[in-house]
Parts: C-alpha cells; sequence; structure tokens
C-alpha cells in the first residue's frame, strides 16, 4: 500500500492521540499535501523541524497500530465486506452459505 495512505489509514485511526501541534501539522502533510517548506512557514519552524515532526508522528501511530492492529483489522472487515457484496449480487444457494461464514467470521472479528 503506498505510504501516503498508510499514514492516512493510521491517522484516520490514531490521530486524535496526537497533540493538537502535531496533528496540525501532520494534516498539512498527509491530507492537504503540502510540502515541507510549505509547512514551515505556515507553522513558523525550520523545513528539518517539520520533517523530524512528520516522522516521529509517523512513528508514534504505526506504533499504536503495531499494539492494537485497528487497522489491519478494518482491512481485513473491508475485504470480507467487499466478498459479501460480490457473493450477494450472484445469489445462489452455494453463495448463500459463503455469506453466511463470512459474516460469522466478522462477527467473532468484532
Amino acid at each position: 500500500m503506498e505510504d501516503k495512505v498508510w499514514q492516512g489509514f493510521l491517522y484516520d485511526f490514531y490521530g486524535e492521540l496526537l497533540n493538537q501541534h502535531q496533528r496540525e501539522i501532520y494534516e498539512g502533510y498527509i491530507m492537504d499535501d503540502l510540502s515541507l517548506a510549505e509547512i514551515a512557514e505556515e507553522q513558523g519552524i525550520s523545513r528539518q523541524g517539520v520533517h523530524d515532526l512528520i516522522k516521529r508522528c509517523n512513528d508514534k501511530l504505526q506504533k499504536y497500530e503495531d499494539k492494537l492492529h485497528l487497522v489491519e483489522k478494518f482491512m481485513h472487515i473491508r475485504d470480507d465486506v467487499k466478498k459479501i457484496n460480490e457473493l450477494a449480487n450472484e445469489a445462489t444457494e452455494d453463495n448463500l452459505s459463503k455469506i453466511c461464514d463470512i459474516s460469522n467470521d466478522i462477527l467473532e472479528e468484532l
């Protein structure tokens, strides 16, 4: 998965655990696609300072994911829901059985 997409997922799940300053800078870089120089000018800090803060935020968010696995679980459930949708579009007796199996797996995972 592309780095910025993964970082976006991490931020969606764990971003509220960052402080306000970290969130502003991280959002500027990840969500608003601003350059390090643009963020540095906006925040009144050095480009290197922005780079270091983004790296620390990435590390912090990844550590949360390594412990909690919320993004991983979300991706797995999203894939299962896609499978259910595909099977439901081709409703057969066999597919209904598969839908039940997948939905039971989702419920167990939750």
